[in-house]
């Protein structure tokens, strides 16, 4: 190892390794870098997807309960119409028949929703 001018004399075969591992980390950041930028696009577009998700559930939910609450309605409009008891129990039989078919149906969609939200149903 000489000095000339000062300057540090690097035998070739040091310099050559330096040179490779200043590239093989450079490489290695890199790589970590654009590793990172996906992960945060991934996070990013999930974030999104679920609260959009939420707002669709939100909506279809509020839609449901209109739709049950104007059923409701038209029942007690009916019942008011009432001939006697009999007549009654038949509207009361029917309406309850229907408005458990109605909430399953709603719950089954609301369900499907949610699991195409959580990733579980997103083939349906």
């Amino acid at each position: 190892m000489s000095r000339d001018n000062g300057a540090f004399d690097m035998p070739g075969e040091m310099r050559a390794f330096a040179e490779r591992s200043m590239e093989q980390a450079r490489t290695a950041f890199d790589s970590f870098v654009n590793a990172a930028q996906q992960a945060a696009t991934v996070a990013q577009t999930q974030a999104m997807n679920a609260q959009s998700g939420a707002r669709e559930i939100g909506t279809l939910a509020m839609q449901f309960t209109e739709r049950n609450i104007a059923t409701s309605f038209e029942f007690a409009q009916k019942l008011m119409r009432a001939k006697d008891a009999a007549e009654v129990a038949a509207m009361h039989s029917d309406f309850v028949t229907n408005q458990v078919a109605t909430l399953t149906e709603q719950a089954r969609e609301l369900s499907r929703h949610a699991a195409k939200i959580g990733g579980s149903g997103a083939s349906h």
